[in-house]
């Protein structure tokens, strides 16, 4: 199909993704020079239909982008009144105390939001500004000018058919070429995966790590509710089998946000995460609060937990990374969408600044700097070392040695250094043989949910006439390494019920990808032992609807 006639527009910066990263960009931009042609693509059907977050918002993004956010009427009300901290057992919970921890893990001044609910609020004050906000647009493509560097995307593309070729319907989509592209796409982004590997950007950093978040959102008992309570656990179900934990969010109107995060980097491959999360909501304590309620919506999505070490090269010819893309997310804060504002808002004004030079498609080494010695690094920098040595050492060791290393950070060194992660999430899983199978209890439809049945309130829907975005380089690995030596991995580290091992009438057994109940979390792209699956993205506006996550 490299024969495709494609219409071109032109743009001084075209931003891939409307999340608060590419929305704080695009309104930075705008702020500094209003004759700035400055578009935004996004994926989902509309903006925040793909955004998925806690979310306990540090306002400092906010604040340093828009100063009048209240008057504007963000959506921003709820200030968090109440911090808890638990150590679960199967039965009973030991409350850890907060005054030891270092400042920067309290959550006094944050506010308890919907993500999605922020961006579209976002995309209004930037809409208001000039920006050009398209939803329903995913990228399909990068497109490279002659001397390599990135110079746009490929954006629009419908109607293909199964196999690829044009249906009856195709439009081939069009090309928006920009002075500057910025990728915004959030954890493991299809595009942004791309660049780290052409550019090679990810040359002497630590690999990536990355855990999958799980997320319901329920209506309770307005007796039970408490506004502005946030409430973060740790220890069973998960115990010693993977890291992770925990989040129980209040937010208005009787809703609670019930969230649970697995580190992706477990060993044993019978693990599965989905089932973690649901048997979590039958500890005394979640029951007791869920007990008469309702869920209302379910979703998932791989969050960047590297840190500091990992954050990749964050410029390339013609563009930059920003936000989840380059790995910002505060893990021990649990935190990354101040992050990802400031990146944007970093990112713009280095394009600014090179743009008023007239300079384009060359590497925007400004902001570069700034992320690497501004307010960003004052707040990954400190925490580097809580996730590796929660990784190597276990949960214990993480909040003893991990808190110490945080208040040593807070002046200025750190007895540890720097420590590694070592091993892709991918190559942690080891082999079936070395571990038993873990029995997990059947959903009882009150609390707990099948896979499936919690997808639908995703609202996700994939045209099925087009072709897989999930797709094998090897299509015989499935079943000669993740089945034979993984014990079929796959169908359980999915949160969302995409991939399955089936008999034919001849008890042969058979690989199948159901890529309609992708909820696009990317925990396939991350996990895969064999890294044989690949995350692509599907026709614009297919894709999980979430109403305010």
């Amino acid at each position: 199909m490299s024969d495709i006639q494609r219409e071109e527009m032109e743009y001084d910066v075209v931003v891939v993704g409307a999340g608060p990263a590419g929305l704080s960009a695009a309104i930075r931009l705008k702020q500094l020079d209003s004759d700035l042609s400055v578009v935004v693509l996004e994926k989902g059907s509309e903006v925040g239909a793909h955004i998925l977050s806690g979310a306990v918002l540090d306002p400092c993004g906010l604040d340093a982008l828009i100063p009048d956010w209240k008057e504007r009427g963000a959506p921003v009300t709820v200030p968090v009144k109440e911090d808890n901290f638990y150590l679960l057992g199967d039965a009973g919970k030991i409350r850890i105390p907060t005054w030891p921890m270092p400042s920067l893990m309290h959550n006094h001044g944050n506010y308890i939001v919907s993500m999605g609910n922020v961006c579209r609020w976002m995309a209004e004050q930037a809409e208001e500004l000039g920006v050009e906000v398209f939803p329903g647009m995913a990228c399909s493509e990068l497109v490279y000018g002659d001397e390599g560097a990135v110079v746009g995307v490929v954006a629009g593309e419908f109607g293909k058919q199964s196999d690829g070729s044009p249906g009856p319907a195709y439009e081939p989509g069009m090309v928006l070429k920009g002075k500057y592209v910025f990728l915004s796409e959030g954890a493991r982004g299809s595009l942004s995966k791309q660049v780290i590997e052409k550019y090679d950007l990810s040359a002497g950093k630590e690999p990536q790590k990355y855990g999958l978040g799980m997320k319901e959102i329920w209506e309770v008992d307005p007796e039970k509710h408490r506004e502005g309570t946030v409430t973060h656990t740790m220890g069973w179900p998960l115990g010693k089998n993977a890291g992770g934990g925990s989040f129980i969010y209040h937010l208005d109107n009787n809703q609670v946000l019930v969230g649970f995060v697995v580190h992706l980097n477990y060993e044993n491959p019978y693990l599965y995460p989905y089932m973690e999360f649901q048997r979590f909501k039958h500890h005394p304590m979640v029951a007791e609060l869920l007990k008469g309620g309702k869920r209302v919506a379910y979703g998932a999505r791989a969050i960047s937990e590297g840190g500091w070490q990992s954050i990749p090269k964050l410029v390339f010819p013609g563009g930059a990374l920003l936000g989840c893309g380059a790995g910002l997310v505060n893990v021990p804060r649990i935190k990354g969408n101040h992050n990802a504002m400031l990146s944007g808002k970093a990112a713009a004004e280095a394009a600014y600044a090179a743009l008023q030079e007239g300079r384009s498609g060359d590497e925007l080494t400004a902001y570069e700097d700034d992320l690497r010695s501004g307010p960003i690094a004052a707040d990954l920098k400190p925490v580097r070392n809580v996730k590796p040595l929660w990784s190597k050492y276990g949960l214990t060791a993480s909040l003893v040695l991990g808190g110490m290393d945080m208040w040593t950070n807070s002046f200025g060194f750190s007895l540890l250094g720097t420590l590694s992660h070592g091993k892709t999430d991918a190559a942690a899983t080891c082999d079936a043989r070395d571990f038993t199978p873990i029995t997990y209890p059947k959903p009882d439809g009150t609390l707990s949910f099948d896979r499936l049945t919690n997808v639908s309130f995703a609202a996700t829907n994939h045209e099925e006439s087009q072709p897989s975005h999930l797709t094998l380089k090897d299509p015989l690995v499935p079943l000669a390494v993740d089945c034979a030596t993984y014990a079929g991995i796959s169908a359980r580290y999915c949160p969302a019920g995409v991939y399955e091992f089936v008999e034919d009438a001849q008890g042969t057994p058979r690989f199948v990808i159901n890529f309609q109940n992708c909820v696009h979390c990317k925990t396939c792209d991350i996990k895969d032992p064999a890294q044989n699956i690949v995350w692509t993205t599907p026709q614009g506006g297919d894709g999980p609807n979430y109403p305010n996550m």
